[in-house]
């Protein structure tokens, strides 16, 4: 049997909403991506002028409002679309003062339990490829199937600085690096839901993968635990290869 509920993790530019797009698409299942959740509310409060260290304010923001990822709508490179309030954010949620501070927004502890919340409540029905830092240690710990999804902090940078020239923007590969690097310290170290691979994860490393390559390493692991019947085994250092 297929797992039915499939949470891919990993650290930022691994290309973790990319591969859960595409998994979610071949096995037409629901595909969502937490992080673009909590980029979009991030949003939200910068253009409400909400300090991202101010818990109540973002926390009452994270329960008003509405936040949709669905399939692309816009034939622009995008793995998916994202409706903040019925408004397309999907390229504004990736714009680099996001980036700067949506690690601060996403450790508040209540913004994380709203928007748990919502993602529990869409795991239930099933057939669901969920993207994130924490899903297979705290979203959905019960998921059939958990993948962490890496690279190293360069290759994430180069991959960075291509997908911005494809939209015609121009970056400094080192000042990605470093942002990268704060990401991860701020996302590994924060108290509520670090960014970890779960101990029953699969490890699945892309450096010089290209996406169809990753795709179908991805998809191995797939097949390998539909072959058991059940979740994917502990470990998974099979495959790194």
């Amino acid at each position: 049997m297929t797992p039915r509920t499939i949470a891919i993790d990993g650290p930022a530019g691994a290309g973790k909403s990319t591969i859960g797009a595409l998994v979610a698409e071949r096995l037409g299942y629901l595909f969502l991506d937490t992080g673009a959740m909590y980029r979009a509310v991030t949003l939200a409060a910068q253009r409400r002028g909400i300090d991202p260290d101010d818990g109540p304010t973002l926390t009452k923001l994270a329960r008003e409002v509405r936040v949709n990822i669905g399939p692309p709508t816009v034939r622009d490179g995008r793995a998916y679309t994202v409706l903040l309030d019925g408004e397309d954010v999907t390229w504004a949620i990736r714009e680099p003062e996001i980036d700067r501070i949506v690690s601060q927004v996403a450790r508040v502890p209540y913004v994380r339990d709203a928007m748990v919340e919502q993602q529990r409540a869409l795991a239930e029905r099933g057939r669901l490829v969920m993207v994130g830092r924490d899903i297979g240690t705290v979203v959905l710990p019960k998921a059939d199937l958990k993948v962490f999804l890496t690279a190293s902090a360069a290759e994430r940078a180069k991959r960075r600085e291509e997908e911005l020239r494809a939209r015609g923007q121009v970056r400094p590969r080192q000042e990605l690096l470093q942002e990268i690097l704060r990401r991860d310290r701020l996302d590994s170290e924060r108290a509520v839901a670090p960014l970890r691979a779960a101990d029953d994860a699969i490890i699945v490393q892309t450096d010089g993968l290209s996406v169809g390559q990753a795709l179908e390493r991805v998809f191995a692991v797939l097949t390998r635990a539909d072959a058991r019947e059940g979740p994917a085994p502990h470990g998974g250092q099979a495959s790194r290869s």
